[in-house]
């Protein structure tokens, strides 16, 4: 347990309020700006006018701003500090989901679409890897886990909210949508700069988990080799394994609304509700396969999950009655935010708590990368075939292969802390 100073702290380790504010951070820089997107697509779509190809290059868009600056987002937050870092790009984008309800095309709506991502990487990254700092090595798999926990959360919120504001606005529905989603975010970036430390030694406490008599964590940057990170094979090759999720997940997500809607005979309400569902299913997965992580090993756990979701993806595609759908949407959930939470805590594990954010913001690279082709590569096969069907069995496929890139990783644990 952390060195404890006072009666509050005993009680309850900062730690837990850093958590508590990552899983905030997590649900608005991801949960509302880029699953939002999902179920408020159908009708922005119809709105603006916009093909599947388009509606698809709209997301790579926002995942092409997380992109570049999950690359310097980790670096920033290691130099300046990750509360300046976060509350900074949780306002961009919150900004940025604000004027993407104003969009008038489709010009537009990619240029927000991009400012948000931007916004989410700067947030996301650093949030994150708050984790390692503030939790010893063997709660970073649990903690991780629950901070992920916030996109769920977004997807039970967004779920029935969306559909009820399409009701009640009509077809200005998907815009009012947008401007609560990005005032809440707002809202969350001022909350996160008052409560968000940078690491426990500012405090004077020790991580969570950490053995008393543990000096407290080292408050200063200077010393840290940058280069260990670039030149980690460990670190490279998880990051070409984070790929196959990047790729894999969004395609799922994105047009998972849409696909239940146009294809499987859902109205707006009832495919709604099945996002909600989901959302429901997934909001302990990154806490439980954390957990897991934790007990049995990054590598296994990664492996284990990456089969469930190319089970998912399959029946998705292959088998798009309700029972086949149902079924999807209830394994995805299971293991829906395992991926990340696992690959945060292997970053903390593998190269120090100090060096985690730029180490996550590294391969978070690798993961913008297949986020960014994903969708439109599936609104193009969509647009193509007229269904979005092969598209999730492509996902399957390279979700399996992700399966088959982990089994070759050296095992995280095998890896020797700084």
């Amino acid at each position: 347990m952390a060195t404890i100073t006072t009666p509050a702290t005993r009680r309850l380790h900062y730690a837990w309020i850093i958590l508590a504010m990552g899983m905030l951070v997590v649900f608005g820089a991801l949960g509302l700006a880029r699953f939002g997107y999902g179920v408020i697509l159908p009708s922005m779509q119809a709105s603006l006018g916009l093909s599947n190809t388009q509606a698809g290059a709209l997301v790579s868009a926002n995942l092409l701003g997380y992109l570049i600056l999950s690359a310097v987002g980790g670096v920033l937050a290691a130099r300046y500090g990750a509360r300046n870092v976060v509350a900074i790009g949780l306002a961009i984008t919150g900004a940025g989901m604000l004027f993407t309800g104003l969009a008038g095309g489709f010009v537009a709506a990619m240029i927000w679409r991009a400012l948000t991502g931007i916004g989410s990487g700067a947030s996301n990254v650093p949030v994150m890897a708050l984790m390692s700092a503030w939790f010893a090595k063997r709660r970073r798999g649990l903690a991780s886990g629950i901070a992920v926990g916030g996109s769920s959360i977004a997807l039970i919120v967004a779920g029935p909210l969306v559909p009820r504001l399409l009701s009640v606005y009509g077809e200005s529905g998907w815009r009012v949508s947008w401007f609560l989603f990005g005032g809440t975010t707002l809202a969350l970036a001022a909350l996160g700069f008052i409560l968000l430390r940078n690491r426990p030694g500012e405090m004077g406490l020790s991580p969570a988990g950490e053995e008393a008599g543990h000096a407290p964590a080292s408050t200063g940057g200077g010393g840290l080799n940058w280069g260990d990170v670039y030149r980690s094979i460990t670190v490279w090759h998880l990051g070409l394994v984070y790929i196959a999720f990047g790729f894999s997940y969004i395609i799922y997500m994105t047009f998972f609304t849409k696909y239940l809607i146009a294809e499987g005979g859902y109205s707006k309400e009832s495919a709604g509700a099945m996002f909600m569902m989901m959302g429901w299913f997934s909001l302990f997965s990154g806490l439980i396969w954390g957990a897991v992580s934790d007990a049995i090993g990054r590598k296994r756990a990664l492996i284990l999950v990456y089969l469930i979701h190319t089970l998912a993806f399959g029946l998705f595609g292959l088998w798009p009655a309700p029972a086949g759908l149902t079924l999807s949407a209830i394994l995805f959930g299971l293991a829906a935010w395992s991926i990340p939470a696992i690959m945060s805590a292997t970053c903390g594990d593998v190269r120090g708590p100090q060096l985690a954010p730029a180490a996550l913001g590294f391969i978070t690279l690798f993961f913008g990368l297949g986020q960014a082709v994903g969708p439109s590569v599936a609104g193009a096969i969509a647009d193509a075939t007229g269904t979005f069907a092969p598209a999730f069995v492509l996902a399957a496929i390279v979700a399996l292969l992700g399966a088959g890139g982990v089994l070759m990783l050296r095992s995280p644990s095998a890896v020797r802390e700084p």
